[in-house]
């Protein structure tokens, strides 16, 4: 038996990465897991891993940024599934992403930064409640991190927003019974990592951490299956870091 026997889950930004050790995870856990991504061959390659190994899974050609696509990609979750019970926001503009000040970053691309990687946490959160209610409620977990606590120009920027988000959403959504909370990662060994981040900068991050390592997609797994889980039933807008000691806060 496992945790989330019965139950659905859309994960976005899941053809890759953090993402599909996200989705891996929770279909290891008895999920029918929604592999929700715009990479349609990753995303398919995913659901198909997924399957083979006896999970339950189906990939969803998935733009959070577009209100459309988003509520598209719900709508699926429930006619294949038959309910929405669980969400997690991970879907965002990484690997590859211009390293470039706030103040002098091209405004259209930091629009279109701002629109999957605030926004369309935002996005996914309205296209999907109503569909949880409808199941008596479940979890949504955003994906932060800790350059919300640390100068990292727009990336930054747009975790603060998650942040807030989470903790704002955490009232709306309480009524209806959806539990939201978010994950702020530390420096996490992934190849969208290893192609943005200058390695002089990751050896100087690993170097400052407590626990001197780069953390690894399956570190997070514990903290997403719990926050999802029943265990977590009265925790909701919160932030937990997982991110070997970078961050401390009071």
């Amino acid at each position: 038996m496992g945790r989330f026997d019965g139950k659905s889950v859309i994960v976005t930004g899941a053809a890759g990465g953090i993402g599909e050790e996200y989705a891996k995870a929770l279909a290891a856990e008895g999920a029918k897991v929604v592999v929700a991504d715009v990479s349609d061959t990753e995303g398919q390659r995913v659901a198909q891993e997924i399957t083979a190994a006896g999970g339950e899974a189906f990939f969803q050609h998935t733009d959070v940024s577009d209100p459309d696509s988003a509520g598209a990609c719900a709508e699926a979750a429930v006619d294949r599934f038959g309910r929405l019970d669980m969400l997690v926001n991970n879907a965002a503009i990484f690997g590859g992403m211009k390293l470039d000040f706030l103040i002098t970053v091209p405004w259209d691309y930091y629009e279109k930064f701002m629109s999957v990687n605030l926004n369309g946490q935002l996005i996914m959160v309205r296209a999907c409640w109503e569909k949880m209610a409808a199941a008596g409620g479940g979890a949504i977990v955003n994906q932060s991190s800790t350059a919300a606590w640390l100068y990292s120009g727009f990336y930054g920027l747009a975790k603060v927003g998650v942040n807030g988000l989470t903790q704002q959403l955490a009232t709306e959504l309480g009524g209806s019974n959806i539990r939201i909370n978010a994950i702020a990662p530390g420096p996490i060994d992934t190849e969208a990592n290893r192609s943005t981040t200058p390695q002089s900068i990751v050896k100087d991050m690993v170097d400052k951490l407590p626990l001197k390592r780069m953390g690894q997609p399956e570190d997070l797994v514990g903290m997403l299956l719990f926050l999802l889980s029943d265990e977590a039933s009265w925790i909701t807008g919160q932030i937990f870091n997982v991110d070997g000691g970078q961050v401390i806060r009071s």
